[in-house]
């Protein structure tokens, strides 16, 4: 069986997809993040105009601006044809889904929300996790039914 970098809807059954996955995910993590804050600050000025147009009422999201940038910045690049974001793609990584489908935009925020909520929990313990399930999964990859996968 060859390899094949493409990444396709089923996860592969080669070993070579998986190898070094976990490390590109921590860094494809941090520049999705730069990237995200990034997206933050355009979005805050933008809500501050419409808070002025709305007499007030605009300035009761800022508190959660963080959450809905992230969200619509996932679910578009993962929930996406190239299923992975923008720092997943530098990385050369992507998600699939194990039961052969699309990522959807509504899987991508069920993945982020999970992750972040488990993170919270779980800190340390969500990576070293992947150090011992098969695929390097973590346990909201589990929880979702996804893996990721090496594109590069």
């Amino acid at each position: 069986m060859s390899y094949n970098p493409n990444p396709l809807y089923a996860a592969p059954e080669d070993w070579r997809a998986y190898s070094g996955v976990l490390s590109r995910r921590v860094l494809a993590f941090i520049l999705d993040y730069l990237i995200v804050a990034l997206l933050w600050v355009p979005a805050a000025i933008v809500l501050f105009f419409v808070s002025i147009v709305t007499l007030g009422l605009g300035f009761l999201l800022y508190p959660a601006l963080f959450v809905i940038v992230a969200g619509i910045y996932f679910g578009l690049t993962v929930g996406g044809p190239s299923q992975a974001s923008l720092g997943m793609r530098a990385m050369g990584i992507a998600i699939v889904r194990v039961d052969g489908r699309p990522m959807d935009f509504l899987t991508a925020i069920v993945h982020l929300a999970l992750f972040w909520i488990l993170n919270s929990v779980l800190t340390p313990l969500i990576l070293l996790a992947g150090l011992f399930i098969e695929r390097s999964r973590l346990i909201h990859d589990l929880l979702v039914g996804t893996v990721t996968v090496r594109t590069a």
